[in-house]
């Protein structure tokens, strides 16, 4: 009842009917409460659009609906000949936000930069603790031990001193965790008492800035009126949390939404039919997987790691679950990312040989597990449930007994960061179309430690050659250690890659400018509703 009226309340406030208020509303029906509106302390899309992609700007940023790299808040770059320092010169007058609760007195400058870069990085910054202390990215890439030093050298240049070469920074510098925050803001809070709003009550240089969310419900943006890159036409951008992608379809079929998220597959050929919606698509930069817990028996054995690759029929799931619009995965990287090892051979379905790797490790007689499902839609897996549901009905025809098991959408994220599942269906859209964007973040010993490594998995020969490729700029070098790495996975099972999916995006044939993020995300710079 109290979202039903909450939903209410917000499209009134929104001027429903929403086809009427043509071309100053857009409302976008996402797919579940973001965890906080400070983007550092994320690793979900949910919460990067809700925040980085609408409030926030980076130093360099990623031309939306394209992989290529441009300038952002920095105007230009330049990096040393020993690939060590790089040095960016700011642009000038850019405003932040003035909102109800603050009033910037300057504009954007090198130590906005230096308080965004020294929150993560510094234990002994005043604001490192507030939130958790977890910079989820941040550490998971290990930048808090590449990034030795940032100097000011002026109001608007900044140098980033790095421990060794690194290929992928300038990409890395791109991505959600390396949104711009106001120093300012953050005395301000400081000296108030409150820090912590600095991640709830969000204060950036982005297009739009935050006005109001309900967990649940609803978030309400407008248009920042002072954008460096000039005013958005769209003057009032409302987020509708709605989890359940038939209601959005609905809301979108009768225009309370003119943007939805995540469809089902299943629906996909209507939508396609309908003259009033636009449905664009393309192949995503992904992969959902079934991450096992090597931490925990019995998944500390390759051997059981390797029958539960064979007892599952990946085909029938990948039929089922993703209805035409996914392919199946046999490596952690999509195909469509450079690098990547087609020479794999992908673990074929023979309950037979599971059950026989079963008898070598000592479990003939089978044992119980959890399967962790997901209880929003993401792009690489369209119904976690569901393909819970039918590799839990694969694993009791080799003896073993699973139980499904789901939580709300960010206790479901901190949980399995802390290790408290055996198995987890979970997956990961690329930021930047690097490979080391997957390697890195989701199976590195770092993310282990801080336990993006949903199969809490450290093997010193996959770090060793995921850290020697980020050192070499030579593209054909990397890509010999990937494909290396990539037989590595394939041999020590951290996690069965189950599919890459096709990106979807349904919109009213009244939005236009919205363009399809390879990355993922949804952007609403640009965009007009007529």
């Amino acid at each position: 009842m109290r979202k039903t009226l909450a939903l209410f309340a917000l499209l009134s406030l929104a001027q429903t009917p929403l086809l009427a208020s043509a071309g100053s509303t857009l409302v976008y029906c996402s797919e579940g409460s973001p965890e906080a509106f400070n983007p550092q302390l994320a690793t979900s899309g949910t919460t990067f659009d809700a925040s980085s992609r609408q409030i926030y700007n980076r130093l360099v940023e990623f031309e939306i609906g394209t992989t290529n790299i441009g300038p952002g808040l920095a105007e230009r770059w330049s990096v040393s000949e020993d690939g060590k320092i790089y040095t960016f010169h700011l642009r000038k007058g850019v405003k932040f936000h003035t909102t109800k609760y603050f009033t910037p007195t300057r504009d954007f400058n090198a130590d906005d930069v230096i308080f965004s870069f020294d929150r993560q990085r510094k234990k002994d910054h005043p604001y490192h603790s507030v939130g958790g202390a977890i910079y989820k990215y941040f550490d998971d890439m290990d930048m808090v031990n590449l990034i030795t030093d940032l100097k000011k050298l002026d109001d608007y240049t900044v140098e980033f001193h790095l421990a060794r070469p690194e290929s992928p920074f300038i990409a890395n510098m791109a991505m959600d965790f390396a949104s711009i925050l106001s120093a300012e803001y953050g005395d301000q809070l400081m000296k108030a008492g409150n820090p912590e709003r600095i991640d709830l009550d969000p204060v950036g240089t982005g297009p739009f800035f935050f006005r109001r969310y309900e967990k649940d419900a609803f978030i309400r943006y407008r248009a920042h009126p002072q954008y460096w890159r000039g005013r958005e036409k769209l003057e009032n951008l409302v987020f509708a949390i709605t989890v359940d992608p038939s209601v959005r379809y609905a809301r979108l079929r009768t225009g309370e939404c003119h943007v939805m998220a995540y469809p089902l597959p299943a629906d996909i050929p209507a939508m396609k039919k309908d003259p009033a919606l636009v449905v664009t698509s393309q192949p995503g930069l992904n992969v959902g997987y079934w991450a096992l817990n090597v931490t925990k028996k019995p998944f500390d054995d390759v051997r059981v790691r390797r029958a539960m690759a064979h007892a599952i029929n990946k085909a029938a799931i990948i039929e089922a679950v993703f209805l035409g619009t996914g392919q199946a995965a046999k490596n952690p990287i999509p195909p469509t990312i450079w690098s990547y090892n087609d020479a794999i051979q992908d673990y074929d379905y023979n309950p037979e040989r599971a059950r026989a790797l079963l008898k070598e490790a000592g479990l003939d007689g089978g044992f119980q597990t959890d399967i962790w499902a997901m209880p929003v839609q993401r792009p690489y897996n369209p119904n976690a449930r569901k393909m819970a549901e039918m590799i839990q009905a694969d694993l009791k025809k080799v003896g073993i007994e699973a139980k499904v098991v789901s939580y709300e959408w960010g206790t479901y994220l901190q949980k399995s960061r802390e290790g408290e599942h055996q198995t987890i269906l979970l997956g990961w859209t690329g930021d930047n179309g690097d490979p080391d964007n997957f390697f890195g973040p989701l199976m590195s010993c770092a993310a282990a430690k801080t336990g993006n490594n949903r199969a809490r998995w450290c093997d010193p020969e996959f770090d060793k050659l995921i850290t020697e490729a980020r050192m070499l700029s030579d593209k054909a070098a990397r890509t010999r250690l990937y494909e290396k790495a990539q037989e590595v996975v394939h041999r020590e099972l951290p996690w069965i890659s189950v599919a890459h999916s096709i990106r979807y995006q349904p919109s009213r044939s009244s939005v236009k400018g919205l363009k399809i993020d390879p990355f993922g995300g949804i952007y609403f710079s640009g965009v007009t509703v007529e």
